[in-house]
């Protein structure tokens, strides 16, 4: 069995992050992990509450590795449990004590944060507006730095992004 690269793409909303994600699986002829929010908006009409955001990232990590057996080579994720936590902090008093344990713990061979370098688009109940938006933005870079996680952020197009992208991962690959 082949060893499975799992790629997080990270990034505050609207700044195309399920784009970015099918885009990749497409390039690198695999699957990726929808973000699970936005089926759970759809579903139940509304934003998660506070009790539900583990919910949210447990299903997430679930589907990650439910998908992760269809997956060739890589395996490109749209969001994990840090984004979930991150927006438990910004609309809650924050993570309860399971999500943070997930949050801290589960691990990806890379990350990718999408600046949010295009005009913010209103999308129903997720999303609230551009100054969230770069709000989120700032926190997300602001954790990974504290944490020491190397990321690559992603600016431009969506074919600047997938070669800025595709010239990292050419790396990770070495």
């Amino acid at each position: 069995m082949s060893t499975i690269n799992r790629i997080v793409i990270l990034g505050a909303e609207s700044s195309g992050k399920s784009a970015l994600a099918e885009a990749l699986a497409a390039h690198y002829k695999t699957v990726w992990v929808p973000e699970y929010l936005r089926e759970f908006v759809e579903q139940h009409q509304r934003v998660p509450r506070q009790e539900e955001q583990i919910v949210i990232a447990r299903t997430q990590v679930q589907r990650e590795a439910e998908l992760e057996k269809q997956a060739s080579e890589w395996l490109f994720c749209d969001t994990g449990p840090l984004m979930t936590a991150i927006y438990s902090r910004h609309y809650f008093p924050g993570p309860d004590a399971e999500l943070d344990a997930l949050e801290q713990s589960h691990q990806y061979d890379f990350t990718i944060v999408t600046a949010p370098d295009f005009p913010w688009t209103a999308d129903g109940l997720q999303r609230e507006s551009a100054a969230v938006r770069d709000k989120i933005h700032e926190e997300v870079l602001q954790i990974l730095d504290e944490r020491e996680i190397p990321f690559l952020l992603v600016e431009g197009s969506m074919q600047k992004r997938l070669e800025q992208v595709q010239f990292a991962l050419s790396f990770l690959l070495s």
